[in-house]
C-alpha cells in the first residue's frame, strides 16, 4: 500500500483532488454534477437560462402550433356548439367520461383536416405569430427566473442544497412573473385563434381582426387597457400546473443523477446505454411530469380561453371573473367541458415538454452552465 508523504507544514489535503473530482461529480444529495453552488468566481452565467428557455420555447412552439389551434378551438364555447351540431346532440346530452375521451381524439383529427381544407395549411398555424412572441419571452422570463431563483433561494434560506421545497418556490415564484408580464401576448394569440375567418363556411361575418396590432388596438378601445388582461387570475391559477411540473422534474433528474454517481462510485465507465437512459431519462422525465401536471390541473385552461373570448355581438362579456366562469361552465355544460380540449391539448404538450427542456438542458451544457 502506497504511502501519502504530507508537506514539510503538515497542510490538510485539499477537500477534492483532481482525481476525486473525476470520481465524485454529482452530488447524491442534490442530483447536480457538481458540489452544489460551489461555483468560482465568474463561472455562474444567469443569462444562459434566458438564452436556453427562450430557444426551447421557440422550437417546442413551432413544431406543435397545429395541436394548439385545435385545443384552443374545442377549449370555445362557440366551437363547442358546432361539435354538438355535427354530432347530432344538444350541449346537454349525457356523455360517458371514457366516450368523452376517445371522441376528442377523433375531434382532434376531425378538426386538422377541416382546417386544412377549408382554411389551408396555413390555418394550422393560425396565432403562431403571438404565440411565438409570447412563448419566446414566456419561456425565457421562466426558464430565467426559475434557473436563478432556486439557486438564490438554496443560498440565502437553505445552506445551499436544492431539495423539493426551494424548487417549488422557484417554480411558484416563476410562473407568477412569466403569467403577469405575458398575459396580454396570449388573450391576443387567443382571439387569433378563435377568430371565425372561416369557421362558418358561406355563413361566416368575415375576420374580426387583421393582425395581432389590430387585436390589441381593438380590445383596448372595447374594453379598455383591464381587457388585456383578461384570464389572468386563472393564469394565476395554472402556476399550480408549472410548479407540479417543475418539482417532478427535478425528482427524476435527481433519482437519473444518484444513479449515474451510483455507476461511477463503483468504477465502472459510462456504456452506450447508461447514456441513452441518462439523456433520454430526462426527455422522458420532462413529458411525463408535464402529462402529470396537465391532468391534474386541466380545468384552469379551459377557464382561461372562455375568459379570454372576444365579447359576441357587442355584448357584456358572459364570464366576468374566474369562480363565476368556473360555476357558469358546471351549470350549463357540466363537468365534462371542465376538459374540452385535453386530447390535442396532451398530444401537444408532452412532446412539447421534452423537446422545449431537451433544447434548454442541451444550450445550458453548451454554455458551461448547470441546470
Amino acid at each position: 500500500m502506497t504511502a501519502v508523504r504530507a508537506g514539510p507544514a503538515q497542510k490538510p489535503p485539499p477537500e477534492l483532488t483532481p482525481s476525486a473530482a473525476d470520481h465524485i461529480p454529482i452530488s447524491r444529495e442534490t442530483g447536480v454534477v457538481e458540489p452544489p453552488h460551489q461555483l468560482r468566481p465568474g463561472e455562474s452565467k444567469p443569462w444562459a437560462h434566458f438564452v436556453a428557455g427562450a430557444a426551447g420555447g421557440m422550437t417546442s412552439t413551432f413544431l406543435t402550433s397545429p395541436l394548439d389551434v385545435v385545443k384552443t378551438r374545442l377549449q370555445s364555447d362557440f366551437y363547442k356548439h358546432q361539435l354538438d351540431v355535427r354530432r347530432g346532440t344538444g350541449s346537454s346530452a349525457p356523455v360517458g367520461v371514457m366516450k368523452q375521451g376517445l371522441q376528442h381524439f377523433r375531434e382532434t383529427f376531425q378538426i386538422l383536416g377541416d382546417v386544412h381544407r377549408i382554411e389551408g395549411w396555413r390555418g394550422l398555424f393560425k396565432g403562431l405569430g403571438p404565440n411565438l412572441s409570447g412563448v419566446v419571452p414566456a419561456r425565457a422570463i421562466n426558464f430565467y427566473t426559475y434557473g436563478n431563483g432556486k439557486r438564490l433561494i438554496a443560498e440565502r434560506f437553505n445552506g445551499g442544497k436544492e431539495t423539493p421545497l426551494v424548487h417549488l418556490c422557484a417554480a411558484a415564484c416563476a410562473g407568477l412573473v412569466t403569467g403577469t408580464a405575458t398575459n396580454p401576448i396570449w388573450l391576443v394569440k387567443t382571439r387569433l385563434q378563435l377568430d371565425k375567418a372561416t369557421a362558418r363556411g358561406a355563413h361566416g361575418a368575415g375576420r374580426q381582426y387583421k393582425n395581432s396590432f389590430d387585436c390589441v388596438k381593438q380590445v383596448v378601445r372595447q374594453e379598455g387597457v383591464k381587457g388585456l388582461y383578461r384570464g389572468l387570475s386563472a393564469s394565476y391559477l395554472g402556476v399550480t400546473e408549472s410548479t407540479l411540473q417543475w418539482v417532478l422534474y427535478e425528482r427524476m433528474k435527481t433519482y437519473l443523477a444518484r444513479r449515474k454517481a451510483d455507476i461511477l462510485d463503483a468504477g465502472k465507465p459510462m456504456t452506450a446505454w447508461d447514456e441513452f437512459v441518462d439523456t433520454g431519462g430526462k426527455l422522458g422525465a420532462a413529458g411525463t411530469a408535464k402529462l402529470f401536471a396537465a391532468c391534474l390541473t386541466y380545468p384552469h385552461e379551459v377557464v382561461r380561453t372562455r375568459m379570454r373570448q372576444r365579447p359576441m355581438n357587442g355584448e357584456r362579456p358572459k364570464y366576468t371573473g374566474l369562480l363565476q366562469c368556473f360555476r357558469t361552465i358546471w351549470k350549463e355544460e357540466g363537468i365534462v367541458s371542465m376538459y374540452g380540449g385535453l386530447s390535442p391539448h396532451l398530444l401537444r404538450v408532452v412532446p412539447s415538454a421534452a423537446i422545449m427542456f431537451g433544447m434548454y438542458e442541451a444550450i445550458l451544457h453548451l454554455l458551461g452552465e448547470k441546470s
